[in-house]
């Protein structure tokens, strides 16, 4: 009889660059335009706010936020297709919040494809709302597609705590 292995929680924790392999293939699983290697480096190399949801050396999702002046943006927050409705962006989305939190940002803002529904819901939910739209602003196969704008007003000491 075998011992059953315990399972590791996963949890949200810094990018470590042994994450980028599984980022990458994350990335490239998800989008038909995606970053490159060199764009998560230097997010990382700027000091951006990149995070992981990992259990053990599994990586099921990444996100990166860009500190700015009493403000933060998430450049992009994607969960592993193999592992979606698990929960994973959600975390990573809450964590990338607690790090705007720390940063004293006063409001976070996102782009969001609009058909992209599962996504506009998990933004629903944490209370971002469309302030705008950005024309022609994601690559699509044959063209351009549009951008919506979200904005999350942020509490001081709404994640303190947490």
């Amino acid at each position: 009889m075998s011992a059953a292995r315990p399972q590791i929680e996963p949890r949200v924790r810094l990018m470590e660059d042994e994450d980028l392999p599984q980022v990458l293939d994350i990335e490239r699983r998800s989008y038909d335009f995606p970053w490159s290697e060199g764009i998560f480096r230097d997010c990382r190399r700027a000091g951006y706010g990149c995070l992981v949801q990992a259990a053990g050396e599994r990586v099921f999702g990444y996100g990166i936020l860009m500190p700015g002046p009493a403000e933060a943006h998430i450049l992009n927050l994607c969960s592993d297709p193999r592992a979606r409705r698990a929960g994973h962006a959600r975390s990573l989305l809450q964590g990338l919040l607690e790090s705007a939190e720390l940063i004293r940002a006063q409001s976070v803002y996102l782009e969001v494809r609009p058909g992209n529904t599962a996504a506009r819901r998990l933004y629903d939910d944490f209370g971002f709302r469309v302030i705008g739209r950005r024309r022609d602003y994601y690559p699509v196969a044959g063209g351009r597609e549009d951008a919506l704008v979200m904005e999350r007003l942020l509490l001081p000491g709404e994640f303190a705590g947490d």
